[in-house]
């Protein structure tokens, strides 16, 4: 019990400081500048990191689950899950978009392939260390803190997935900067959206017990999804029809996707311990 009220404890110190550091980044920010060569965003992007530190060092949190071991070889499947689960998603979407008539069937062509290929392969080298600052705050210090709570499994996801997804709010223009949306309608919907992942993102991170098949999904994924909406123009797709076609977290189809695979995986798991 006094371990529970120590782990409750941290995990609020952490949620309000990440909230709390995301709105003064963004209020230390001004026009003048790009937002991704401003202080106040490093503010924002490296504040959870560096509280979690600080938490496991200094607030009697440890080092124990930070999952920094790569157990690759005892998690091979859900490796490939993690690389490939996010590619996949944004492919069916894209499919399902075209054959509807949402966007043009000539985003299959070659040379739009070729496009979007080289615009991955530049977005994954240029968000590692952003996503390596993330991915061990939110799934290597939250998810673990939240999950050795023994709450129901749907709850604990939906926790780290509220935190994470509030902790991008104050940047909301600069992360959804390909969209043209009131926050009224994109916040639910990134919520949902950030709640929908962590399913999956926190059933792999509790399987493998390790934080980098974590920072694989988001680098892969984030790159494949980014290669699409920073090339909106070769999509043709209307705003109306990006709120349920859009390849990212906000997406209507996405998040039925997600949500789908993470059941899948939440059910599959309680299963198998329900045998033993």
């Amino acid at each position: 019990m006094a371990k529970d009220k120590k782990t409750i404890r941290n995990l609020i110190i952490f949620t309000v400081l990440t909230l709390a550091c995301g709105i003064i980044g963004k209020s230390i920010n001004t026009p003048a500048m790009p937002v991704d060569q401003q202080a106040g965003t490093l503010v924002w992007l490296a504040a959870p990191f560096l509280v979690s530190i600080l938490l496991r060092a200094f607030a009697g949190d440890g080092w124990k689950d930070l999952g920094l071991r790569p157990a690759i070889k005892d998690n091979g499947k859900w490796y490939l899950l993690s690389i490939f689960i996010y590619p996949l998603v944004a492919i069916i979407v894209i499919i399902i978009a075209a054959i509807s008539g949402a966007i043009p069937r000539s985003v299959f062509s070659q040379d739009t392939i070729s496009l979007l290929f080289e615009a991955f392969l530049l977005l994954f080298m240029g968000t590692i260390i952003k996503n390596i600052l993330e991915e061990f705050a939110f799934r290597g210090y939250l998810a673990p803190k939240v999950y050795s709570l023994k709450l129901n499994a749907w709850l604990s996801h939906a926790i780290v997935g509220l935190i994470w997804g509030a902790w991008h709010i104050p940047f909301l223009g600069y992360v959804f900067s390909y969209l043209n949306e009131s926050s009224a309608t994109l916040i639910p919907r990134l919520l949902l959206g950030t709640i929908a992942a962590s399913l999956v993102y926190g059933e792999i991170r509790i399987r493998t017990n390790s934080v980098w098949p974590a920072f694989l999904m988001h680098t892969f994924g984030g790159a494949f999804i980014g290669a699409f909406l920073l090339n909106l123009d070769i999509l043709k797709i209307s705003a109306k029809n990006m709120v349920f076609f859009s390849t990212g977290v906000e997406g209507i189809l996405t998040i039925c996707l997600f949500t789908l695979v993470g059941y899948g995986l939440i059910k599959s798991r309680l299963s198998i311990k329900e045998e033993h």
